[in-house]
């Protein structure tokens, strides 16, 4: 007695669905979160793919990480210690900077009167 195709292909793919999830449960237990800090998303949207899920996807030191419509392995970027002080003087209406680890020594990212630049923490 023969069983139709859709039948067939209705218990594979449970059997596949069943063994994704099996698999995910199993490995949720060596995931840990690697250290630094997603880019900010530049304007638009990256590729709508899902490349990686966590960052124990992800090689080196890269995270995995949002780019607007999927999930890519990305270079993270850390945050330094101390706070900015609050934007004065002369409006500078430029990005010479987007995260700290762009900025020299201990210097930080800091908002500007009008964009952002690498100035000494508080």
């Amino acid at each position: 007695m023969e069983k139709p195709c859709s039948v067939v292909y209705a218990l594979v793919l449970t059997l596949g669905a069943f063994l994704h999830i099996a698999f995910a449960a199993e490995a949720k237990g060596n995931l840990t979160a690697k250290p630094g800090v997603c880019p900010r998303r530049q304007w638009g949207s990256g590729l709508c793919a899902e490349y990686c899920s966590n960052d124990s996807d992800c090689p080196n030191e890269e995270k995995c990480c949002n780019n607007g419509c999927g999930h890519e392995c990305i270079a993270p970027y850390t945050v330094k210690p101390g706070r900015c002080a609050l934007p004065q003087g002369t409006p500078m209406c430029a990005e010479y900077c987007y995260h700290d680890g762009q900025c020299p020594g201990e210097q930080k990212c800091c908002r500007t009167t009008c964009g952002h630049a690498c100035s000494e923490p508080c």
